[in-house]
């Protein structure tokens, strides 16, 4: 399925990095139009809604980083399709050390196969209607990128 080289895990400390870390996020779209929403399982934003997504490998291209994060948060295939969006998220402790600091780049995307269920670090996930996303309070910065990501899905269609 990889027709890359080896990539490596990073294992930099996300807490408290020396330098940002680089990731993918993928708004996810099925046949009818909703989106694909992941429960955070992990900090900094346990038990948040979001769209799929996380740290790039070293060696590994954008693109097969999205449908990887897909793939082990989700346990299904898309279709990639162009980026969207690059979110800069920085959060800084109360003594204003940055305590997290990633550069995401956000794709957005079509559900071709597979059952999706929440795995790796996602504690649940849903197929939502866009025009229902308020209940979920996302971040601003993410309820943005699905709506951009919406416009380009429904482009294509």
């Amino acid at each position: 399925m990889n027709n890359h080289p080896a990539t490596t895990p990073i294992t930099a400390s996300r807490r408290y990095p020396a330098a940002p870390l680089v990731g993918v996020g993928v708004v996810v779209f099925n046949g009818q139009g909703h989106v694909l929403l992941v429960k955070r399982g992990r900090p900094p934003r346990a038990g948040q809604w979001s769209i799929p997504g996380g740290l790039i490998d070293v060696g590994e291209p954008l693109a097969a980083a999205a449908r990887r994060e897909v793939r082990e948060e989700c346990a299904i295939e898309i279709e990639l399709f162009e980026m969207v969006a690059i979110f800069e998220p920085i959060e800084r402790d109360t003594e204003q050390r940055v305590e997290y600091h990633y550069v995401i780049i956000d794709y957005w995307a079509k559900y071709v196969s597979g059952e999706a269920v929440a795995q790796d670090d996602a504690a649940d996930l849903a197929w939502v209607d866009v025009n229902a996303l308020a209940p979920l309070k996302l971040r601003r910065d993410t309820e943005n990128v699905i709506l951009k990501a919406h416009q380009a899905w429904q482009s294509a269609q």
